[in-house]
């Protein structure tokens, strides 16, 4: 008996059935942004650098970092990392440490003593830069790789403005302010110090010499809190006291003191003024929950023994002696929904006293508009500029504080950021563009987290308090460099393709091509099953209908 043939058996090539047809979605690869990236106020590229450090490619983490910020070894130490809030990560354990992790690469490359190189081709377009702050130089340092000139006028005898003058040490050590600055000033921007632009007059001329300006001179007036003398010795302001100390100079204002405010800066003279041997009280209209500072600011100060007073009003100030007595009251704080809009009601029946030495307020500060107001327009207490940050006089643009009220030195950069390639548009020089992505954010649902076990935080270590109040040594310790590179293992990449196969080798059709560098699906081939979808671990492979492309 002849045996018949199997119809489903063949000597020949299985290319020869193009399985492709039976499916209704297919699988394709994208590059999607992590929420991480969302979040940053410079937009840095945060999976791509952390991925090259966990490859243990530094300088190249390094080099993807200073693409859009060239301050990592300051961000890593200041900024209010709003990335980690959004980290997928979380959802799982714990956020990343993305910060420790920018401050690991801005330190390495400081010891490597790696620097910016110099524009290749020097065009013939000139800005002028007033102000020698985060916002300013951000912007020098991108226009400087587009070949501009850039020449820099800062009021102050040094660079850095709030880096330097605002920023205790024990945060911020000015050797690395020195050595990040001196970056940027290498690749040939012409620096003039003490010189202030005081008026309308001398923006002007800077408007006609230069074929462009942008102006970054920061929020430098304290705003006055009301019903108190700042004209007796027992009051200054949180600015002037900060700026001193900072320059070493001595602290005579008593051994008692009550600080005003909840920000970041009223932190920073608290702790400041305990490393000087003082006692100190913070007053603040917000409660504990609501401060503006950031939490481990807070828990930091608390740990050194500064006394919150917060969800309270002063209300007057008498001498009693050699004393000073606060009448206060506590208040109910409703936050608003805008910055600055809050409304405070105070409850009867809670008075109180505070006796201090010395009060100092730190209320907050605004910039100072006034000088240049026939030549700008200006909205409230900041330069009015439109979406290019460019003001109501055409070629003169703005940014930071002076533009805006987002008050974090991340986000003055990532304005002088996007100032910079604003002034390239108008000047017709292009910065070149980030990869495109898809505008979805990864979500959580598409990590797939099998791929990545359980693992706690590896987090900065803490100078002990007592060693912390003896002087102004950096609190905040670095990670070694096996838990720095740990750490970075922790990430999901999130959108990001990581070459791990997965794709290729779980395709039951092998209809998935290993490229140089990535894959591409055989679409006479793919079921449209989904497996290479499922077994992805960063979410960067997505199924679509037939016919849908990616947004």
């Amino acid at each position: 008996m002849d045996r018949q043939p199997s119809p489903l058996w063949t000597n020949s090539s299985s290319l020869l059935r193009k399985t492709g047809t039976w499916r209704s979605a297919k699988p394709e690869y994208i590059l999607s942004p992590s929420p991480c990236l969302g979040a940053c106020p410079v937009n840095g590229r945060i999976a791509e650098w952390i991925g090259l450090l966990m490859e243990g490619d530094v300088k190249g983490a390094w080099l993807t970092l200073v693409d859009n910020n060239p301050f990592p070894a300051i961000a890593g130490r200041i900024c209010h990392h709003p990335c980690e809030t959004v980290c997928n990560r979380q959802q799982m354990d714990e956020a990343v440490g993305i910060c420790s992790l920018e401050r690991h690469v801005g330190d390495v490359a400081m010891r490597e003593g790696w620097s910016f190189p110099v524009p290749e081709k020097e065009g013939e377009k000139s800005v002028a830069v007033i102000g020698g702050g985060p916002a300013g130089l951000s912007a020098a340092y991108q226009l400087r790789r587009l070949g501009i000139k850039v020449n820099l006028l800062e009021q102050q005898p040094q660079l850095g403005g709030l880096l330097r003058y605002g920023i205790p040490a024990y945060r911020l050590d000015k050797k690395i302010v020195d050595y990040e600055i001196r970056r940027i000033i290498d690749m040939g921007v012409d620096v003039e110090l003490s010189a202030e632009v005081d008026d309308q007059h001398a923006l002007q001329k800077l408007h006609d010499e230069f074929d462009a300006v942008y102006i970054a001179t920061g929020a430098s007036q304290s705003k006055a809190l009301p019903g108190l003398d700042y004209s007796q010795s027992w009051v200054i302001d949180s600015a002037e006291f900060l700026s001193a100390t900072n320059a070493g100079e001595p602290c005579s204002l008593g051994s008692d003191l009550v600080v005003i405010g909840g920000g970041s800066a009223a932190i920073d003279v608290a702790r400041t003024a305990r490393r000087l041997g003082k006692s100190v009280k913070l007053l603040s209209l917000e409660p504990e929950h609501l401060l503006p500072a950031q939490k481990t600011e807070v828990d930091e100060a608390i740990e050194e023994g500064i006394e919150f007073v917060t969800a309270a009003q002063m209300q007057s100030v008498s001498k009693d002696g050699g004393s000073l007595i606060l009448e206060c009251i506590r208040i109910n704080f409703n936050q608003g929904e805008e910055r600055g809009k809050f409304t405070i009601n105070p409850v009867p029946g809670s008075e109180f006293q505070l006796r201090t030495d010395a009060i100092i307020p730190s209320i907050g500060q605004d910039a100072d508009t006034s000088r240049w107001q026939s030549l700008l327009d200006s909205d409230g207490t900041v330069v009015k500029t439109d979406d290019c940050w460019q003001t109501s006089t055409q070629g003169i643009f703005a940014g930071g504080d002076v533009a805006s009220m987002d008050r974090f030195v991340t986000q003055a950069v990532g304005m002088g950021k996007q100032a910079a390639a604003e002034i390239g548009y108008y000047l017709e020089q292009l910065l070149s563009g980030s990869p495109v992505m898809n505008a979805n954010e990864t979500e959580f649902s598409e990590i797939n987290t099998n791929y990545f076990p359980a693992a706690a935080r590896n987090k900065q270590a803490d100078l002990e308090v007592d060693d912390r109040l003896q002087n102004f040594s950096e609190v905040q310790q670095p990670l070694a460099e096996d838990h720095a590179l740990a750490e970075a293992s922790r990430c999901f990449s999130c959108g990001s393709c990581i070459y791990c196969d997965n794709c290729y080798l779980y395709c039951p059709d092998m209809a998935i091509t290993k490229l140089k560098h990535g894959y591409e699906v055989k679409s006479d081939y793919c079921k449209g099953c989904g497996l290479c979808v499922a077994e992805c671990p960063t979410g960067s492979v997505v199924m679509l209908e037939e016919g849908q492309g990616t947004a």
